[in-house]
């Protein structure tokens, strides 16, 4: 995945669908890095044919120009033009940090291999968020074409799946409050937040915020300098491997974490998937169904939409000598969680909701696995069982 590595500074992405909280945090990086530099691609001009390209610092644009559509994609412009920009900066010397701050429905894991590809080296990634809006976008199921933000003529996002990528990929949140005419973030709003990603570095950077002293950098500074790991990173969203939320329960927020060696039916589940996806304002994880029970199933839910997709084979469906080939990682995730009949086939869901009915949830995923009688009928009869997915599953 790695280029050949170039001379140059290195480089923190910074994303996020909240515009004005990832504004005030490139402001603040600015501010505690003196002589920093950021790169920004508007991709709003794309419907004109051209991304428009800005660099700045502290004082204001140093430069500016148009980057043509590729593909009529303005993402795909913006990958094009990001790595060559870096290069230039890396030229002209001096610069002891490259902020990319990403245009609002950008997703960083995409932009983070691209840098790291053309050789430079990323030190951070931080998604800033405004605490007061987490559950509104994640309840916004609208397609980003609706408001603007879509980045190709083809881009079917929408705003709540988008932004939660956002938020569980990043390691580092930079929590932008009391900006100018945003509403005040509560307690539910902070709970929601820590159960949604718990493991992520949460620096504040609104009004109030420590800033950079002469006794040493800023927490922002050092979040941004710390060190970040592209490959770990894509493995930890990886649905076989992916660092899951725990169980917790505080302020009003719940989150469930569902676990179970049974197989679903496959008709029942599909039955039951509006009221699924509808019970939680958040939830992902892996699953099995019976009559594909050689195929990881991923579990994607946010905004009231629901994405399944196959995610590859289960590790218990391979052939030893295919093991080899397997990342570290997913055999040491496999391991942890080996059952002696079923290896690492499982249900693993997790819900995460302000007001979660966690009983009536767990109701209904349980009528959803196979009964006793259906299960010691075995993995033959299981196959013959009427499938609802293959309308959303090309397995």
């Amino acid at each position: 995945m790695n280029g050949p590595e170039r001379p140059g500074p290195p480089v923190v992405i910074v994303g996020g669908l909240h515009a004005e909280a990832r504004r005030a945090t490139v402001a603040r990086l600015l501010a505690d890095v003196p002589g920093s530099v950021v790169l920004h691609h508007d991709l709003a001009t794309s419907t004109a044919g051209t991304v428009v390209r800005t660099v700045r610092d502290a004082t204001g644009v140093l430069s500016a120009g148009e980057a043509p559509l590729v593909n009529d994609c303005a993402c795909c412009a913006l990958r094009e033009d990001l790595v060559p920009e870096l290069v230039r900066l890396a030229e002209a010397g001096g610069t002891p940090l490259a902020v990319v701050e990403l245009w609002d429905s950008v997703e960083p894991e995409a932009m983070a291999e691209v840098v790291t590809a053309g050789g430079f080296t990323v030190t951070g990634v931080i998604t800033a968020v405004d605490p007061a809006l987490v559950l509104p976008y994640l309840g916004n199921g609208d397609d980003l074409t609706e408001g603007g933000l879509a980045a190709a003529a083809t881009d079917q996002r929408t705003v709540a799946d988008t932004f939660a990528r956002q938020l569980e990929y990043a390691p580092v949140l930079a929590l932008a409050e009391s900006l100018p005419g945003s509403t005040e973030a509560d307690d539910e709003d902070r709970e929601l937040l820590a159960q949604l990603h718990p493991t992520a570095l949460k620096v504040p950077v609104g009004p109030g915020a420590g800033t950079a002293t002469p006794a040493g950098p800023s927490a922002l500074a050092r979040a941004a300098l710390a060190g970040f790991d592209v490959e770990a990173a894509a493995a930890a969203q990886h649905p076989a491997c992916a660092l899951l939320p725990a169980e917790a329960d505080a302020h009003g927020v719940t989150t469930l974490v569902w676990h179970r060696r049974r197989p679903f039916h496959p008709g029942r589940l599909y039955a039951a998937l509006e009221d699924l996806t509808c019970a939680a304002a958040r939830s992902r994880g892996r699953f099995w169904l019976a009559d594909k029970a050689d195929t990881l199933l991923h579990w994607d839910a946010a905004g009231g939409a629901l994405c399944v997709e196959g995610a590859g084979p289960w590790l218990a469906s391979l052939p030893d000598a295919a093991w080899d080939l397997v990342p570290p990682v997913r055999r040491a995730a496999a391991a942890l969680d080996w059952h002696p009949e079923h290896g690492d086939r499982c249900q693993h869901l997790v819900f995460t909701s302000p007001g979660l009915d966690r009983d009536g949830l767990v109701r209904v995923l349980e009528s959803c696995l196979l009964t006793d009688a259906e299960y010691a009928a075995g993995r033959a009869a299981w196959e013959r069982l009427p499938s609802g997915f293959d309308t959303l599953l090309e397995v």
